[in-house]
């Protein structure tokens, strides 16, 4: 019996935005994009693989309270969106901070012996992307 992931979900405060950086910057395909109630779920992933990425807004499906807690997680850089690799990771890297990321970590190799980079998206997400 074998489990795999079929998808994760990022909580962004701005789709129009998040879209800016994770189709635009990081080059992910839309795969759907559905809006209800006032709010929008867009989901995204990785040509060739079959992990379905949804980015949602805090607010829907939820509480205010609940959403304006996990609101307020998101926008001080409290949740680690993802961990992303890439095939010429300095490639990516100018790629995304030519997209105007704000830039947490140039790729640099790691004591434990992974290379990669660091970005904050814009709800403040933090992402990683390391080399292939």
């Amino acid at each position: 019996m074998a489990v795999t992931l079929h998808s994760t979900f990022i909580p962004v405060h701005d789709p129009e935005a998040a879209l800016g950086f994770y189709r635009d910057a990081l080059g992910l395909a839309v795969r759907n994009d559905v809006s209800a109630q006032g709010f929008r779920w867009v989901t995204v992933g990785a040509e060739g693989q079959d992990v379905d990425i949804v980015l949602f807004q805090p607010h829907g499906g939820r509480s205010q309270a609940e959403g304006d807690a996990l609101l307020a997680l998101v926008t001080q850089g409290s949740i680690q969106a993802a961990i992303f690799r890439a095939d010429d990771l300095d490639a990516t890297f100018e790629r995304v901070r030519a997209s105007g990321a704000e830039v947490l970590q140039e790729p640099v190799a790691q004591p434990w012996g992974a290379r990669d980079c660091a970005f904050r998206d814009p709800s403040g997400n933090l992402v990683r992307i390391a080399q292939a």
